[in-house]
């Protein structure tokens, strides 16, 4: 399976379409004129062969490059030579703890194990009391 992610006119991708194997040498074209979904298409991969790696929606198309970057996940982050971001100060070695890049003081903070276990746990639904 072949995947093409589309992109609007300022070069962000709108989303990710799987193509069979079979029209991957035609994959923009069908699905811009035979599934009349119109738009732009460009191909790209899981592996990351293809336009530096996989897209989601949000990220930008850099047509100059031709590679896709992800969003910036931090207003104080830039981007390299090799179009990932980096945090203006370098996770220290030997750090104790999970990294955590906290933009207020533009630095890494060291979770423990309990607090990343909760940064990355979902919300819990509330109880639903369900007396008559």
């Amino acid at each position: 399976m072949a995947h093409f992610a589309e992109i609007n006119d300022d070069n962000i991708v709108l989303r990710v379409l799987v193509v069979d194997d079979a029209d991957e040498h035609r994959g923009s074209e069908f699905l811009a004129d035979d599934l009349k979904l119109g738009g732009t298409w460009l191909q790209c991969s899981y592996n990351g062969r293809i336009r530096k790696q996989m897209p989601s929606p949000g990220y930008s198309y850099d047509p100059t490059n031709d590679v896709f970057i992800c969003p910036k996940p931090y207003a104080s982050w830039t981007l390299d030579a090799n179009f990932d971001w980096q945090a203006p100060v370098a996770v220290p070695e030997n750090f104790d703890g999970v990294p955590y890049w906290d933009e207020d003081s533009k630095s890494w903070i060291a979770l423990g194990a309990e607090e990343a276990v909760a940064e990355e746990a979902p919300a819990e639904e509330p109880a639903v009391d369900e007396t008559p």
